[in-house]
């Protein structure tokens, strides 16, 4: 209520809550890669390529900074290209977003890299949306209008609740309808357990290496009902 504005209405507002349709146990699951250095590119870069291979294309790459987005993807377009998997870019191609988009929903072995405008407003259900890799836990940026807000809302609580609306709202680009599967991945080796309540409820939520979650999305994507055809990884 209080994040809406709603505390301020005259009267107070109603409230209702509605079960999700999806089967998150079964549809989806949750890894955090354990051993990516935070903000060493090479190592980001090496993860987001490997993990891009290993789900043939089908993947949205999220970014909390522009300028490791530009750089990641100057690290691996060429590499990915080379194996037939295309990537786009927001701020890097000279493409309006929604057209970027549209672009990914039409390729399902393209990929897609962008931040928070795609982190919170895209719809691609189907098998065009098949791996959502987020780059790290979306720390608040110590800005003097986080900081005025973050005093009023409670200090750290108000910081735990800005990040895991932040972690729901990625995780929500990978289940759009009730056939759609996929992984979500956190490449994070410091993701603290009050956060993972950001998921929905019954969501399986693993800790494990690079190479391991290389193979589990080798795996989970040879499952899918009409999956593509992969060249699977075989060795880490």
């Amino acid at each position: 209520d209080a994040r809406t504005g709603a505390l301020h209405l005259s009267s107070p507002p109603l409230h209702f809550e509605a079960e999700s349709p999806f089967n998150y146990a079964a549809q989806s699951e949750v890894i955090i890669v354990t051993d990516v250095k935070r903000g060493d590119v090479p190592q980001l870069a090496n993860a987001f390529a490997r993990l891009v291979a290993a789900s043939h294309g089908g993947t949205l790459g999220l970014f909390t900074a522009i300028r490791r987005l530009r750089a990641v993807h100057a690290r691996i377009a060429d590499r990915l290209a080379r194996d037939g998997l295309p990537l786009y870019a927001q701020h890097v191609d000279p493409i309006d977003t929604g057209t970027l988009v549209d672009i990914f929903r039409d390729d399902p072995r393209s990929s897609l890299l962008g931040t928070d405008a795609l982190r919170d407003g895209v719809d691609v259900p189907g098998e065009s949306l098949r791996l959502v890799v987020m780059e790290g836990v979306p720390w608040p940026k110590p800005t003097v209008l986080h900081t005025a807000r973050r005093a009023a809302g409670g200090g750290s609580l108000y910081d735990d609740r800005l990040i895991r609306a932040r972690m729901a709202q990625a995780f929500g680009r990978l289940i759009r309808r009730q056939e759609d599967r996929g992984v979500f991945v956190l490449l994070s080796s410091a993701v603290p357990s009050r956060l993972l309540t950001a998921f929905p409820p019954g969501t399986p939520v693993r800790r494990m290496t690079l190479d391991e979650a290389v193979l589990e999305v080798v795996r989970t994507q040879s499952t899918l009902p009409n999956g593509i055809a992969l060249p699977h990884e075989t060795a880490p």
